[in-house]
Formats: C-alpha cells, sequence, structure tokens
C-alpha cells in the first residue's frame, strides 16, 4: 500500500462522556480527517449536545445500548472497511487523548501502512498515582506474552491501526469487547505478526471541574484484566515455539528509547 491509497479514518467511541465530549469532537474535526463518533449506548443527554456537529465529514453512529468499547469499535471497523478506509485512529471521547498528535499518527502510518501505531503515553501532574502504577503490571504481562514486540502501553487507547488487521484480532475472539479491549488487540496483534511503533503522546486526566469523567471502576476492571491475562498467557505457551522463531518486531527500531 503507498500513501496514496492509505485513507485513515478518526473513530471515537463514546459512552456516558458528558459535555466534554463535545469538546473532543470539535477538536478532532478541526483536522479535517474523516471522523466517526460511535455512541455506545449513553443515557447521559450527550449524544445530543454533538448533533449539531454532524456533518459530511463528522458521522455519528448511535447504538441502541451500551456493549462496550471494543464492541463499538468493531462495529465502526465493519463500516469503515465498507466506506473504503484503510485505517482508524481511535481517539478516547473523555479528553485524555490529544487529537492534535493525529497528523503525527498519520505521517508515521503513511511511511509505515502495514504497522500499527501506538502511543506511548507521556503523563503530567493530572494523572493518577494509582492508574500510572498500576499499568506497569498489566505492561509486563503483556511484554512477556508477546516475547517483547514492543507493546510500550498496553492501555493506553489513542492508536492508529489498520482497519482489516484490527477487525481480524476481534473476529478471533469473544473477548476484547469491554475494558479488556485495548490490551487484548495490543497482545493479538503481536501474535499476528504485525509491526508494532510506538509514539510517545502527552495524556492528561481533566478534573471535574473541567468535565473530567472516567468509567474505570477498580475492582471490576481490574478483575477482568488478570482474567484476561490468565487467557492471555496459555494462548501465549501455545504459540511461544512460533513466536521464537519468527523473531522480533521488524520495526521496533522506529520507537523513540524509553525514559
Amino acid at each position: 500500500m503507498h500513501m496514496a491509497d492509505a485513507r485513515p479514518l478518526i473513530l471515537i467511541p463514546s459512552y456516558n462522556t458528558g459535555p466534554i465530549l463535545v469538546d473532543t469532537v470539535a477538536a478532532a474535526m478541526s483536522l479535517g480527517t474523516p471522523l466517526w463518533v460511535i455512541i455506545d449506548g449513553s443515557t447521559d443527554g450527550s449524544p445530543g449536545l454533538i448533533q449539531h456537529l454532524e456533518s459530511a465529514t463528522c458521522r455519528i453512529i448511535q447504538l441502541p445500548r451500551n456493549s462496550g468499547k471494543g464492541a463499538a469499535i468493531c462495529l465502526g471497523l465493519r463500516q469503515a472497511i465498507s466506506a473504503g478506509f484503510t485505517h482508524v485512529l481511535t481517539v478516547d471521547a473523555d479528553g485524555q487523548h490529544p487529537p492534535g498528535m493525529a497528523p503525527e499518527f498519520f505521517k508515521l502510518s503513511a511511511a509505515h501502512p502495514q504497522a500499527a501505531i501506538f502511543g506511548r503515553p507521556v503523563f503530567d501532574a493530572s494523572a493518577p498515582y494509582l492508574r500510572v502504577k498500576g499499568r506497569k503490571i498489566s505492561n509486563f504481562c503483556a511484554d512477556l506474552e508477546t516475547l517483547g514486540w514492543g507493546v510500550d502501553d498496553s492501555l493506553f487507547g489513542m492508536r492508529l491501526y489498520p482497519v482489516r488487521e484490527l477487525l481480524a484480532v476481534l473476529e478471533s475472539t469473544r473477548f476484547a469487547r469491554r475494558f479488556d479491549y485495548d490490551t487484548e488487540v495490543a497482545v493479538r496483534l503481536a501474535w499476528r505478526g504485525v509491526p508494532i511503533i510506538n509514539l510517545p503522546t502527552p495524556v492528561r486526566y481533566p478534573s471535574k471541574e473541567e468535565g473530567g469523567i472516567s468509567q474505570f471502576r477498580y475492582v471490576r476492571d481490574n478483575t477482568l484484566l488478570t482474567w484476561m491475562h490468565i487467557r492471555l498467557f496459555f494462548g501465549f505457551l501455545a504459540r511461544l515455539p512460533l513466536l521464537i522463531c519468527r523473531g522480533a518486531n521488524p520495526l521496533d527500531h522506529l520507537s523513540p528509547p524509553k525514559s
């Protein structure tokens, strides 16, 4: 695939994000790249706040009930393929991801269209201590399960994926539909041999006064992640001979060194 053949789409899944959804969508629209917002059964009135933004370049897809981030993205991927898009940049709706970084993702992807471009979060003072430190456990597990393929952060959701590779991963498992989505698809993409390039990306956690909201539930979601890593570890063991024989991520050298 050449640069001229690539057609990227920005995909923003949203569930009960509140008014900050408007800021996220408006910032993404300013880039001029086609944008789809997938409303995953929101019940907080936020869909109505962005109706006036719908246009030729901004499409709003509403699901009747909440089915999870991965399920919402899976639906978006199928429609994206039908519409001729080749890559999707996923951006969370809650204001944590900077849409202004999108051109950097597109530039890397244009040079390496076969690769998935993963944001490597650069935290500021707004980041909760437990979230920053706790993710190291999941990152260690993902690194083990992929034999160091290059998943620098298994939980950060700002990523650019080749559409067909991501859809193949989601269709290969009935899991990866909720909070386990980001980590599980990262591991499974590595298992498929999709090259991964990590791109340092600022992340901020908006305060409640700024409209910040989080759907993260400590016990529920960490339990889900624990069960997921147990499953993936046994999948890793089954694939171990193949993973050893195929070698390392061929584009790992393009990721900046971790600080």
